[in-house]
């Protein structure tokens, strides 16, 4: 199996103080209910993620106020809803949400199988995220979004970079066998 990493990938490291792992079979229901399955998925990570800093004073120096659940779910959304949309729809395995608390940090992993007619296309943008200025990108995507409606335009990814301080990395991992491309994004949160 060959593998891939693009930007700041995080595989694991020791010393998570807590995990959860969320597994989605998109192929059990419609689109609509997927899209509303990842909103309650979401909202249990979240509330889940703020159980921890109940009573924990809050880090003003932190990029995001973890104990806002709304960051959260907003990041967890995103990248289920990524997933689904990216997603091999000939693939039978389980769409995975996790993340893993540290003392400083936040990680989530999505795992998925993507189409690998998909992947060069999403192997661009995914230099272009990482070689250019997020803040540029961001602008530049909404305005062509605002032109062309443009429904894979990557706007939640730069709002995480943007708009939370996280860093982001990608890893391909492509079988020898003509199976699925596995694709694992990571948001790496400090706290």
């Amino acid at each position: 199996m060959e593998t891939q990493i693009f930007g700041h990938f995080v595989e694991d490291s020791s010393g998570s103080m807590e995990y959860l792992k969320i597994g989605l079979l998109p192929s059990c229901l419609s689109i609509k209910e997927s899209w509303q399955t990842n909103g309650l998925s979401a909202d249990f990570i979240a509330n889940y993620v703020q159980t921890f800093f109940i009573g924990q004073p809050q880090n003003t120096d932190a990029p995001i106020p973890i104990q806002s659940k709304h960051a959260v779910k907003y990041i967890a959304n995103e990248l289920l809803e990524n997933a689904m949309k990216f997603n091999d729809n000939k693939s039978q395995h389980f769409i995975e949400i996790s993340f893993k608390l540290y003392n400083d940090k936040l990680i989530f992993h999505v795992t998925h199988d993507v189409n690998s007619k998909n992947v060069v296309k999403l192997k661009e943008f995914l230099k272009e995220i990482i070689n250019g200025d997020p803040q540029d990108l961001y602008f530049n995507r909404m305005e062509a979004n605002a032109i062309n409606d443009d429904k894979g335009s990557g706007l939640g990814l730069l709002s995480m970079m943007c708009d939370y301080s996280a860093k982001l990395g990608w890893k391909f991992e492509i079988s020898k066998y003509n199976a699925p491309i596995t694709l694992t994004t990571m948001v790496c949160l400090n706290i």
